[in-house]
């Protein structure tokens, strides 16, 4: 990165930030400030925290989401609110992937959910300016592109993926359903979604809900979760809150059994947060968005590595301008 290019950065950045607290300020949801550091982390298969030791008997981890904390201040009666900071998460490195970035996340109460759709594409539009929104549901979306209905009870992954054109591990033959549409949604479906537009795919199966309610539509169970994509990159995931803690509990169980099957570390589960949810979680959506992949596409550039004042990948800081070299 040029020394020019990174002070042009850092200034983008801080004007961001700062459009970003108006956002929210003029709709009157109030920013909070939650720990980095928590005793038990999310709980997902996919997502690894990074532990840390407070003490030389005892430690945490670092938050891979401030959902949880968020949660418990809706628990005891606090309006809309939403996080402006850092998040991190192990073993995530790559062109779109930093393991410490910035997360926009932020939850309304009594919301309906194709306002809140519309919402998180306006807090994108900040950014990437007045692109056209594209609802297309999971179903549609793996119809179009991968041939193949993700919902059929005879559904075959491996077909699927021959069909068009995708190479297998060796590995696949030990994957499930949802392996399976992972591998369709990365190769066939992500890369064709948001080429001139904001395209929001809406309807996910039961067993990607996360924490989403389910709910029936069109003669199918579906999650009311939402992600929005632009130029194949995806900026946000979002849900129609699930406020059940008996079928949260059971999801986490599901979750962990999902990481000891995969050779992973099963994760304590979060009793502080269930308990907020058995209290009593109002009826909210909610969604994460991600800062530096919006900065990213503001500037045109290719890595989020361009727009973090110190990436991990980085030896060394990058210099400002006016910064003399040694």
């Amino acid at each position: 990165m040029s020394p020019e290019f990174n002070l042009k950065s850092l200034q983008g950045r801080a004007e961001f930030l700062s459009k970003v607290r108006t956002f929210f300020a003029k709709r009157f949801v109030l920013e909070v400030d939650v720990c980095a550091l928590v005793r038990c982390p999310s709980l997902d298969a996919n997502i690894e925290s990074i532990e840390a030791f407070v003490s030389d008997s005892a430690s945490g981890y670092l938050h891979t989401s401030p959902e949880f904390a968020m949660k418990r201040l809706l628990s005891e009666g606090i309006s809309d609110i939403y996080y402006l900071g850092h998040v991190f998460r192990k073993n995530d490195l790559g062109r779109l992937h930093n393991p410490e970035f910035t997360m926009i996340e932020w939850y309304r109460l009594g919301m309906p959910f194709g306002a809140f759709i519309e919402e998180a594409c306006e807090l994108i539009r900040l950014f990437l300016g007045p692109l056209p929104m594209r609802l297309l549901s999971y179903r549609d979306a793996f119809l179009i592109y991968a041939k193949a209905d993700p919902f059929d009870p005879n559904f075959n992954g491996p077909k699927a993926a021959r069909a068009i054109g995708i190479s297998l591990s060796s590995d696949s033959v030990e994957w499930g359903h949802d392996d399976w549409l992972h591998l369709l949604m990365s190769h066939a479906v992500e890369p064709r979604l948001g080429k001139d537009e904001l395209t929001v795919i809406t309807d996910y199966p039961p067993s990607q809900a996360a924490l989403s309610c389910i709910a029936e539509k069109n003669g199918f169970p579906v999650a009311e979760r939402f992600e929005i994509y632009h130029k194949g990159i995806e900026l946000s995931n979002g849900y129609h809150e699930l406020t059940d803690a008996n079928e949260q509990r059971r999801r986490f169980i599901l979750e962990n059994t999902a990481r000891e099957s995969a050779g992973k570390k099963p994760y304590p589960l979060d009793e502080g947060f269930l308990s907020a949810l058995q209290k009593g979680l109002p009826d909210c959506c909610g969604v994460s968005v991600g800062f530096d992949r919006l900065l990213l596409l503001h500037f045109g550039l290719n890595s989020i590595h361009e727009v973090l004042p110190f990436s991990w990948e980085g030896s060394l800081p990058t210099r400002c301008q006016n910064e003399t070299p040694h």
